[in-house]
């Protein structure tokens, strides 16, 4: 189901005029990323954007990229479509659904060059972990989009979910860690206030980076 939230009068003006222009409504249909960007570009999903900073600011230092951005959170949504547009970004676009029907109805195999979930939400209670995004089902239809080579990047602030998501990364066969364990933050992954303030209060984030392989590669 949608989460609408608080949303404020620039989000909601956003999202009537500005989705239409850089939104991609949900359809039970595959879509052509290539037609819709208008360009045959390396092209990288995000899955749940939160206010968007983080993926607006990747999008603009990297030109070379197309996004694909999933949130259901409307405030979100407005936030980053009045960044698209004061940024004035061209290789990003947003879909508003259920990043699970995403996948099943409009994707295409191999479509992906990567996969970011940044600071997925973390669901802290034993008996709700059920709920936390990255589930090995979902692993596995990720990987199923991701073109050969693709990569597939998680973020977390949780120690218990950056656990759960290395044990998951691992157990799926497609997939094979960039390093050992945690990865460093790369440079395209900018640090976001809420991550800079954790990190002086001497909180850690973990990131997780692997890449899909075939096992005839080995």
């Amino acid at each position: 189901m949608l989460r609408q939230g608080r949303v404020s009068n620039a989000q909601h003006r956003a999202c009537e005029t500005l989705l239409p222009l850089y939104g991609i409504p949900f359809a039970q249909k595959t879509i052509n990323l290539n037609d819709i960007f208008g360009r045959n570009a390396p092209k990288i999903l995000e899955i749940g954007f939160g206010m968007g900073e983080t993926t607006a600011a990747i999008a603009k230092a990297n030109p070379e990229n197309d996004y694909l951005a999933i949130e259901v959170h409307t405030p979100g949504v407005g936030s980053l479509l009045n960044q698209i547009e004061a940024l004035e970004l061209t290789n990003l676009r947003i879909i508003q659904h259920d990043a699970v029907e995403v996948l099943q109805y409009m994707l295409a195999k191999e479509c992906l060059h990567g996969i970011h979930i940044f600071f997925p939400d973390p669901w802290p209670k034993a008996k709700h972990h059920k709920r936390r995004l990255i589930q090995p089902a979902l692993v596995d239809r990720l990987c199923d989009h991701m073109k050969k080579g693709g990569y597939i990047h998680a973020a977390t602030d949780w120690e218990d979910y950056a656990e759960q998501i290395l044990e998951v990364f691992s157990n799926e066969s497609k997939l094979i860690n960039t390093v050992k364990d945690y990865a460093p933050r790369p440079e395209y992954r900018p640090l976001t206030k809420f991550e800079q303030r954790g990190l002086k209060l001497g909180h850690e984030v973990w990131d997780i980076i692997f890449q899909e392989f075939h096992r005839s590669d080995i």
